[in-house]
């Protein structure tokens, strides 16, 4: 794998997922995450259960903070994001062109979450994996195959309204 993801950016959004913050600090998450190049994790761990701080673990250096007003920022300035699966944040992701890992959060009841990722893997804009399966997903994926997230096309929200009144009118 050439490519290297020195700066990983992690989200969980408004949410708590404990599993997921546990995971990430583990001895061998952090070795998979400095397979691919990882030097430093910037971890958005919203409600979770772990403490916001900077250290450094297994030489990578971690910067946990709760919230932000905008995560855009962090997420410009990654090589490689990791997030919960919450719609925003995946959108948010995709839409700034960085390769995307989602992270399926099991414990959650009827996981549309779930259907969200697999479709965006079907059509090749992520990859996903649960707290289980992150590290092997991270030896394994190749990034760089992952298709950009297709440009919004306000036209089409237009053209659909326009198809949608025309069909009622009279002439």
């Amino acid at each position: 794998m050439s490519a290297q993801y020195k700066k990983v950016f992690i989200t969980v959004g408004t949410t708590r997922f404990d599993l997921l913050c546990d995971y990430i600090v583990t001895e061998p998450v952090l070795t998979a995450l400095k397979n691919i190049g990882c030097k430093e994790i910037t971890f958005q761990i919203g409600n979770s259960n772990a403490e916001p701080g900077v250290f450094e673990k297994n030489n990578v250096k971690i910067n946990m903070y709760r919230f932000k007003d905008s995560i855009l920022e962090d997420i410009k300035n990654a090589d490689l994001v990791i997030s919960h699966a919450g719609a925003g944040s995946c959108l948010e992701s995709l839409e700034a062109n960085k390769p995307l890992l989602v992270v399926v959060n099991e414990d959650l009841m009827d996981n549309h979450q779930l259907e969200l990722a697999e479709q965006l893997q079907i059509d090749s804009h992520l990859y996903y994996c649960t707290c289980d399966t992150i590290i092997s997903t991270l030896n394994m994926v190749d990034f760089t195959l992952l298709n950009p997230f297709p440009k919004a096309d306000p036209s089409l929200f237009v053209n659909y309204l326009d198809s949608v009144f025309k069909v009622g009118k009279v002439d």
